[in-house]
């Protein structure tokens, strides 16, 4: 296949190298300083797979090397539409735009561009880090779950299950992908508001009675949130995010304070802003989502300002 990683940040570098690996043909778009990097230097990945070096073909246009089988869609929410307007056009027919972003409303967004058969949602399972430009540090899981949006096991989904299955990065082809993504916004809108507010990490957070009992309240009112657009989260399934992360993920520093670390813009309305926004619609009480999200939108403001 030939794939485009539209935005190659930490996340997208990281399953782009992966798939390269593979022997897929890979192109990443990025900017700045990375992209001068990946350039010149190549792309570097410290792994807990294993350490590996590639060299790449990137650019700023993804036009150049258009059209694509599959684009892994992973810029931030708010880059969404500039990065639309870039990737008009480079799509090979029947291929797939495959949103890997935070949030649950970015399907929508992108078929109302695209038309809904070209989109597909997705979800990145993974915990990474851009530790300088071209060069990225992973530390946890790195899967993929992904599925077409009106639930069918299409020809096309099928073949990038295999490609994934290949590169070491399949996790699931949903038949619902909705569920699965308010799924990982329950984790979301917990541990990367959370972790962002007190600057600290996944373990941290946990290890503290209250700051556990505010996850916990967190997700159990995005479930909620869910559960007023149809959509059943089961009730032992926070019980279950929450010992996983135990696990798993106490050294994780989640995306969004690594945002804010390095001064950039915070996704506050797809990780936090989404769950108050459903509760207002539905008349469902969210009182700990409404005072994460008054908080993070100072916060936030402050982090533009300076």
């Amino acid at each position: 296949m030939k794939i485009l990683v539209m935005g190659a940040g930490a996340v997208g570098a990281y399953f782009g190298a992966r798939m390269q690996q593979a022997g897929e043909e890979v192109v990443y778009c990025a900017r700045g300083e990375h992209l001068r990097a990946m350039r010149e230097r190549g792309l570097q990945v410290a792994s807990i797979r294993g350490d590996f070096k590639l060299d790449v073909a990137a650019t700023d246009n993804p036009r150049q090397f258009a059209p694509y089988d599959l684009i892994l869609f992973c810029v931030k929410v708010y880059d969404t539409e500039t990065a639309a307007d870039a990737i008009r056009g480079c799509l090979a027919a029947g291929g797939a735009i495959m949103t890997l972003q935070n949030g649950v409303e970015n399907e929508t967004r992108l078929a109302e561009i695209f038309g809904a058969g070209a989109v597909m949602g997705g979800n990145a399972r993974i915990g990474v880090e851009l530790t300088a430009p071209g060069r990225i540090a992973h530390k946890t899981t790195g899967t993929i779950e992904f599925g077409e949006l009106d639930g069918r096991v299409t020809p096309r989904a099928d073949l990038i299950a295999e490609t994934m299955r290949r590169a070491g990065i399949f996790g699931q082809l949903s038949g619902d992908i909705r569920a699965a993504r308010w799924d990982k916004l329950m984790w979301n809108a917990a541990f990367n508001t959370v972790t962002t507010l007190t600057h600290r990490t996944v373990g941290e957070v946990l290890d503290d009675p209250d700051s556990y009992a505010l996850v916990r309240n967190l997700m159990e009112e995005v479930r909620a949130a869910a559960a007023a657009e149809g959509i059943d989260l089961p009730h032992q399934r926070v019980a279950q995010l929450l010992a996983h992360s135990d696990r798993n993920l106490r050294p994780l520093k989640t995306s969004t304070q690594q945002d804010l670390e390095r001064g950039k813009p915070l996704e506050v309305e797809a990780l936090i802003g989404v769950v108050v926004r459903v509760a207002r619609r539905h008349a469902v009480k969210a009182p700990v989502s409404e005072t994460i999200y008054a908080l993070l939108k100072l916060v936030d403001r402050g982090a533009r300002r300076a």
